[in-house]
């Protein structure tokens, strides 16, 4: 069993360390940056029904606000079986860098439960959500910390928060990103991480001269962040010639219909059993022959024991340090280009950029608007790395982290912190 809390905070304390190391930083500096405004662990207690029985259940829940100094705490909130402060940790670092490197105006957070939501009905889950959010509303707040979902969370569990907070707060849209369209969330928001991964995808493609008709793509992962990216780049002209959920992956080298497996995935629930493809396992499917591979599930799916088997050309991290700093050294080493999670996947935090500026502002924007700024953005922000990765002779996580840690080193020193 590996080790999610060791690999999260070995993975991103070594990423961090090289960077900290090629921008010269002393260890107060370093101290100061790794170091958490905040961490919070409480205890969620929830009524089950067992056996016919009424039982008082309790939950791990957490949130790290990790740093402030350039604008409000932001980040998802998750529900998964493996959630632990190591992790939630990690990940409230990578958010800060996130925002940083997007050059948007908010801190890094983030937030989960240890818990399986698939064990849980709508009440259930609405009763964990609603107290999850009592016992943190003394943390978050419309200018402090604004959550949004994560892996098991989705816009409905917003809405709880949002009514939640509500209560004693008075209506606040924006203390949530992620909501629904009817309660002030942003059209475009369900679709913007995967929307752009797939545009940074076809541009990082570009730039090592693959054409979209002659590559292959295999996505790990048929959530939401990997089911977007695939209709995305299946509308850009690349083959997506293998998926994978949960339950395992299908492949079919002639190239999967996407509309063919999403309404697949609404009937069944699982890509298993999809008319036309092979069953593989994702580990089997990590290490077909492909141009582009997409890493869109969770954490530390390539590692030392599969690496020498990857066989993509490009690499796009649309889940969260997908790779381990051991294999992505290796990688590195092999010539294959990595974009990082640390650029792959951040337009999920600008649409909720965008969401909360609508929601202070009152005034929503069409979806056109929307992914089109987030397009534009994401572009200036590519170029930006790749420009910095050229002129220092790196690759472009090591580009990513500098440009991000140097904007939150400035803006801790200017405010004296």
């Amino acid at each position: 069993m590996i080790d999610k809390k060791c690999i999260c905070e070995e993975t991103q304390r070594h990423f961090l360390e090289r960077a900290f190391g090629r921008l010269k930083l002393k260890g107060a500096q370093r101290e100061l940056l790794l170091s958490s405004f905040r961490e919070t662990r409480i205890t969620v207690p929830v009524t089950l029904r067992h056996n016919g029985e009424n039982r008082l259940h309790t939950f791990q829940g957490y949130r790290v606000q990790h740093n402030h100094a350039r604008g409000p705490f932001k980040g998802g909130l998750r529900y998964h079986p493996d959630v632990n402060m190591g992790e939630i940790r990690a990940l409230a670092q990578l958010m800060t860098w996130k925002t940083a490197l997007v050059d948007i105006p908010f801190g890094g957070a983030k937030g989960g439960i240890s818990v399986d939501p698939l064990q849980l009905n709508e009440t259930e889950l609405e009763e964990l959500s609603r107290r999850f959010c009592q016992k943190m509303a003394p943390i978050i707040g419309v200018h402090d910390d604004i959550p949004a979902p994560d892996i098991g969370t989705n816009p409905q569990v917003m809405a709880w928060m949002l009514d939640e907070y509500s209560k004693t707060h008075g209506f606040r849209t924006a203390i949530v990103t992620g909501k629904p369209l009817e309660l002030g969330g942003s059209a475009g928001r369900l679709e913007a991480t995967g929307y752009g991964v797939a545009h940074l995808t076809h541009k990082a493609a570009e730039d090592i001269s693959l054409k979209p008709e002659q590559s292959r793509v295999v996505i790990q992962g048929f959530g939401n962040v990997g089911s977007h990216t695939a209709i995305a780049l299946a509308s850009k002209g690349y083959k997506i010639i293998a998926l994978s959920d949960v339950n395992g992956g299908v492949m079919n080298e002639a190239g999967i219909s996407i509309d063919h497996a999403l309404a697949h995935v609404a009937d069944n629930g699982t890509l298993m059993g999809l008319h036309g493809a092979s069953p593989i396992s994702n580990a089997e499917l990590l290490e077909l022959s492909c141009e582009i591979l997409v890493p869109a599930a969770l954490e530390g799916t390539i590692t030392c024991d599969n690496v020498e088997a990857i066989q993509a050309q490009l690499i796009v991290e649309a889940a969260n340090m997908p790779v381990t700093h051991q294999a992505d050294e290796r990688l590195q080493q092999r010539g294959i280009v990595i974009v990082p999670d640390l650029l792959a996947n951040v337009g999920g935090v600008l649409a909720s950029y965008y969401e909360w500026v609508q929601n202070l502002q009152q005034f929503p924007w069409d979806r056109e608007t929307v992914l089109s700024r987030l397009e534009n953005r994401l572009s200036r922000t590519y170029d930006a790395v790749n420009i910095l990765a050229s002129e220092r002779q790196i690759n472009l996580r090591c580009a990513a982290y500098e440009l991000a840690i140097r904007r939150v080193e400035q803006a801790v020193r200017l405010r004296g912190f």
